[in-house]
């Protein structure tokens, strides 16, 4: 906690993170805070003036604006409040990311050229087009090392033309950047220019679980990593996930992946038969109504059971030259497929009001209008249309 004052309060809108509309509230500036503004590749603070939730801290310039949804009067005294569960984690990742970047230098050469901090997992960006697994393997065996000897972690500030940001590690300072540089040092390992929340000594950090290597952006390699109470929440999921799996599959982890592999076999042979069993009940629907003395010109079925191939089979079977077939499959409650069969003109001049009756998308050619149905509860709407077409037609249509 820390006591401060209100400078400044303006009406501002704040868009949210997972989008919808801006939320309107109110951009406070304080004498000073203790949240830290979003930069770096490190998110915002979170916290409270008083009782009133901070939602997001930006910065703008030399100062940060905190976005609240009640006004505040400037001049005020305030007590705020941080919410640190959140800025331990953001410690424990960022100061995670320069210990993994600077080991990832010293022993292979690989720069860093960005990094995120994700809500679930952070990726560092390598300047390297591949990453070899015994790489990623050394490294976390390195890294960790680090961590076990309980390195000191310190931050000082140099004047932008002072003879040591010679030895310090940079991408830059922003353009708008005014006063001292920030340093932020991991003794004998790491000089960095950061303007992020670090932890005080490696051995915060527990443990650093680096998860592999993703194919990043031309030439680069984006390295996935977990730090402190995250791979700890990491195993509790898995721990989770395992019991869950034990209790399905009927035996021990270690059994797992082949109980799996085996079911997923015994799926793609069901799945086989089914449509074997399919594709012969579409050519024997078809023969039943070609055989039946008086064909009607219009055929209707619907199935719950089923795909596209099994609709077009019935219609190659049954043929579509004289007769106009209507097929669907799927929930008649929900959504699902529909295929309109027949002579080419009928199927263009009805595809579309058929689509358009059944809710739905789609698209046709030489004779065939088939797609993708939100409300099978239409159909019989579509069957008025379609025989109220035929009784209009003339004998010689």
């Amino acid at each position: 906690q820390f006591t401060t004052r209100v400078v400044s309060c303006r009406a501002a809108e704040l868009r949210p993170e997972s989008g919808g509309e801006p939320m309107r509230g109110f951009q406070v500036v304080l004498e000073d805070t203790i949240l830290f503004p979003e930069g770096g590749g490190q998110p915002d603070d979170r916290g409270l003036i008083g009782d009133v939730p901070v939602l997001r801290v930006t910065r703008r310039g030399a100062k940060a604006e905190h976005f609240v949804l009640a006004p505040l009067e400037p001049g005020t005294e305030v007590l705020l409040s941080l919410d640190w569960d959140r800025r331990f984690d953001h410690m424990q990742q960022h100061s995670g990311q320069h210990l993994i970047t600077a080991v990832a230098d010293q022993l292979f050469g690989f720069k860093t050229t960005s990094w995120e901090l994700g809500r679930q997992r952070s990726v560092i960006e390598l300047d390297t087009p591949s990453v070899s697994a015994e790489q990623v393997e050394t490294l976390e065996r390195s890294v960790n090392e680090k961590i076990r000897e309980r390195v000191p972690v310190t931050v000082r500030e140099l004047a932008a033309d002072d003879p040591d940001m010679e030895t310090v590690r940079s991408r830059g300072l922003p353009d708008d950047h005014v006063g001292p540089v920030r340093v932020v040092d991991i003794e004998g390992i790491d000089s960095n220019m950061c303007c992020g929340t670090h932890v005080s000594n490696l051995s915060d950090l527990q443990v650093i679980k680096l998860l592999g290597t993703e194919k990043g952006k031309k030439n680069k390699t984006n390295l996935v990593f977990l730090a402190g109470n995250r791979v700890l929440k990491s195993i509790e999921q898995s721990h989770s996930t395992e019991k869950a799996l034990t209790s399905l599959l009927k035996n021990g982890p270690g059994e797992h992946v082949e109980a799996v592999k085996r079911l997923q076999s015994s799926v793609k042979l069901l799945q086989k038969n089914n449509l074997n069993l399919l594709r012969d009940m579409a050519v024997l629907i078809a023969r039943d109504f070609k055989s039946r003395p008086g064909q009607s010109p219009l055929f209707v079925l619907h199935r719950k059971e089923g795909d596209s191939e099994f609709m077009n089979i019935i219609a190659n079977e049954v043929g579509t030259e004289e007769t106009l077939l209507f097929l669907t499959v799927g929930d008649e409650k929900e959504a699902g497929l529909f295929l309109l069969a027949g002579p080419v003109a009928a199927v263009e001049s009805l595809g579309p009001r058929v689509a358009e009756l059944l809710e739905g998308k789609g698209a046709g050619k030489r004779g065939r209008f088939q797609g993708k149905a939100t409300r099978m509860s239409r159909r019989a709407d579509v069957q008025a249309l379609l025989q109220e077409f035929i009784s209009q037609r003339s004998p010689e249509a």
